[in-house]
């Protein structure tokens, strides 16, 4: 399945990214992609995108990721509500390095209720 992403590139703390049309499961730090279809810079805000190579690749089954999409839409290239991209919170750790936050199983809850129900059945009998 073909897939319309991000491909990172720059410096370290000045991303910039290709966006490239590539196979969903092979990895993208390789630089082997289908093709080049655009780039965008954020920190200068600059965007370039064919819009006529990502209409094909879209019209051939290719699928944008979330931010890609997201991309397309507030520059006209597709017509569409954006999507929700929810980023993984990070959690501040006591040596100064950032975790991301994972959940917690929850407690099962009836079971300490139970014994709550046990004392009015056994009030209930004696009575």
């Amino acid at each position: 399945m073909l897939t319309i992403r991000f491909f990172r590139t720059g410096k370290k703390n000045q991303a910039c990214f290709k966006i490239v049309v590539t196979e969903k499961t092979k990895s993208s730090t390789r630089g082997r992609f289908t093709e080049e279809v655009g780039f965008y810079n954020p920190v200068t805000k600059e965007k370039i995108l064919k819009n006529e190579r990502i209409t094909y690749w879209i019209s051939r089954g290719a699928k944008p990721s979330d931010t890609v999409y997201n991309l397309l839409v507030s520059e006209k290239v597709i017509e569409g509500g954006k999507r929700k991209v929810a980023l993984p919170k990070k959690v501040q750790q006591a040596d100064g390095k950032e975790k991301k936050e994972e959940k917690a199983p929850e407690s099962k809850a009836p079971a300490a209720e139970a014994p709550a129900e046990k004392k009015p059945a056994a009030e209930a009998a004696s009575s």
